[in-house]
């Protein structure tokens, strides 16, 4: 281009940092406010005018197509007006795009509710913003293949919402050399005045103020029973590959209940919850066999199913001489006095082994629902977890806390370790072996 053209941008102390530090992949969590749409178009701007390669294409996503028209093409089309006055770019008010014929660089605007209209391209840059609103497969599908041509990168923004997409691309790329995470609050940025945000933290609710304006991953609710840095913390844990080997090991198995739900069967022996094995689109039997495998295949001390949706599986798994336990989520707790039902004393247990050195499998998905629920009190003071179907509401994508669910039921009781007689009783199918002794 043979003119300059200024193109009225001044970045604050923060916003200067952030362009100088972006690395291939970035994630920049930005309190509400902050003016990350502002840096987000600014970036996609200074890389497709300086892109020296043929065809540039750069994507600004947002998680609904009329909310990125509403916060980000309007502000592009006001930045590039400037060279408009030159014909040094196009504007495509229909389709949502801009061009600078000097080197054919394209910048598109998206909704991620509409994913399909992204496919088959070879991308250079894309800004993803509002993450936390996002489905993961817009990342993991569609648009990080889209990058791998030219090795093209990513930047997303937004303020945290618990467990999703965003917060699990933050902490990892807390971790990867070839990713860079920041994390930006009302106070690091001076982008709201001081009195404004005095106002804002006497009058909203504690944990609302720490997501929305301190960027708090781990901020919950009084009411949540699992933080997300519970959650965390949990898929760091790391254990030897013998270390357990004094504990006993126990099966739970989460059949599915109907629709989109999945079976799930997760062991655990100790403090490590190994990966669990998720299925869909199952029968009872199916089911059953795959339980059966997995009894043989790592002589558990006990097993306990969840007689809700299980009845078929458990008469089956008995049928083949198999000593399983049925659990009945909504029935009556062990210590009554604390919990309304069995279901919710088994999430506490769950809860307490987290809190006692407990690790998962670094799974999002398993993050996020042991993350996300809530609990209450009857009016006699006892606890009560919020329902599944409630759940399933808050889950990303209307997901059931299968995974979570199948965890906990591990938590049925407490378990003793088999003894090597015992083993081969059961393995001679001998009912004597009680796994609560």
């Amino acid at each position: 281009m043979s003119k300059q053209v200024r193109l009225d941008y001044f970045p604050r102390d923060w916003q200067r940092e952030c362009h100088g530090n972006l690395a291939r992949f970035s994630v920049l969590a930005l309190h509400r406010r902050a003016g990350k749409t502002e840096l987000a178009i600014m970036e996609l701007l200074n890389r497709a005018l300086k892109f020296d390669k043929d065809l540039g294409l750069f994507f600004y996503i947002a998680p609904f197509l009329k909310q990125a028209k509403a916060i980000a093409w309007a502000r592009l089309k006001q930045k590039v007006e400037p060279l408009s006055r030159f014909g040094a770019v196009e504007i495509n008010e229909s389709e949502g795009w801009v061009r600078f014929p000097h080197n054919g660089a394209m910048i598109r605007i998206f909704g991620a509710d509409n994913p399909d209209a992204m496919r088959g391209v070879r991308l250079d840059f894309v800004v993803i913003d509002e993450v936390a609103q996002i489905k993961p497969e817009v990342w993991n599908d569609i648009c990080q293949p889209a990058l791998s041509d030219r090795k093209g990168g990513a930047l997303f923004i937004g303020t945290p919402q618990g467990v999703n997409l965003f917060s699990e691309l933050y902490y990892k790329a807390q971790a990867l050399p070839d990713w860079h995470a920041a994390l930006y609050t009302v106070n690091d940025t001076q982008a709201i005045d001081p009195e404004e945000v005095e106002r804002l933290q006497r009058d909203m609710a504690e944990t609302s103020f720490a997501r929305e304006y301190l960027c708090d991953f781990s901020a919950s609710g009084d009411d949540q029973l699992i933080s997300l840095s519970d959650a965390e913390i949990a898929a760091r844990r790391v254990f030897g590959p013998r270390e357990m080997d004094h504990a006993p090991k126990v099966l739970g198995v989460d059949p599915a209940r109907f629709g989109d739900d999945r079976s799930v069967i997760f062991m655990r022996q100790g403090l490590v919850a190994h990966k669990p094995d998720v299925y869909r689109g199952i029968d009872n039997m199916d089911l059953a066999a795959r339980v059966a495998a997995k009894i043989i295949e790592e002589k558990p001390d006990a097993v306990f199913i969840d007689a809700g949706a299980g009845s078929g599986v458990i008469d089956r798994l008995r049928q083949l001489g198999h000593d399983v336990i049925e659990i009945p989520f909504g029935g009556k707790a062990t210590r009554p006095d604390l919990y309304v039902n069995r279901r919710t004393e088994m999430w506490f247990e769950m809860r307490d082994w987290i809190h006692q050195g407990g690790g998962i499998p670094n799974d999002s998905g398993l993050k996020q629902e042991l993350a996300t629920p809530s609990f209450k009190y009857d009016n006699q003071g006892r606890r009560m977890l919020e329902s599944k179907d409630d759940i399933k509401k808050r889950l990303q994508g209307g997901a059931s806390p299968d995974m979570a669910d199948a965890l906990c039921l591990t938590f049925a009781s407490h378990v003793a370790k088999r003894s090597p007689l015992d083993a081969l009783r059961v393995k001679g199918n001998h009912k004597d072996y009680d796994p609560y002794a």
